[in-house]
């Protein structure tokens, strides 16, 4: 089975008060992707959830700490590269996304995913063997 790449936005509502239906669907993606081991995250998406955590959520650095080793490490599969930095230059080339938005794309087919859970791209668009998808839309919750 292939595995989910999960964007940053996925984490960030696991802390959202102010939209019930959106963290419990964040909590729910989590959960599984914890328990069955079906997700990947890269590199980019631990720098930031990190850093939104501790900028705008105000996270301690000991729980920012926790939800490392707990949440994204085990998730963590995709590091910087010379390969990946090039595979996202040809994303944006070719799709028009802005960098950092094709350098998720480019991990998450580094990672052999078939599907981007993302709130902030296209949903059903298909890159290859990829599909972006928006767990956040009401038709999908």
């Amino acid at each position: 089975m292939s595995a989910d790449f999960l964007d940053t936005n996925v984490f960030l509502y696991l802390f959202d008060d102010a939209d019930e239906r959106k963290r419990a669907i964040a909590e729910r993606v989590v959960a599984d992707a914890l328990t069955n081991g079906h997700a990947v995250v890269s590199y980019q998406v631990v720098q930031e959830a990190l850093n939104v955590m501790t900028r705008k959520l105000g996270a301690s650095t000991d729980d920012a700490r926790r939800f490392l080793e707990a949440v994204l490490d085990p998730l963590w599969q995709i590091g910087p590269s010379p390969d990946l930095y090039g595979a996202a230059l040809d994303v944006r080339g070719r799709y028009g996304f802005s960098f950092f938005d094709a350098l998720i794309v480019a991990s998450a087919l580094a990672a052999g995913c078939r599907r981007l859970l993302s709130e902030d791209l296209q949903h059903g668009q298909r890159i290859g063997d990829l599909t972006i998808i928006d767990p956040f839309r009401a038709s999908l919750a």
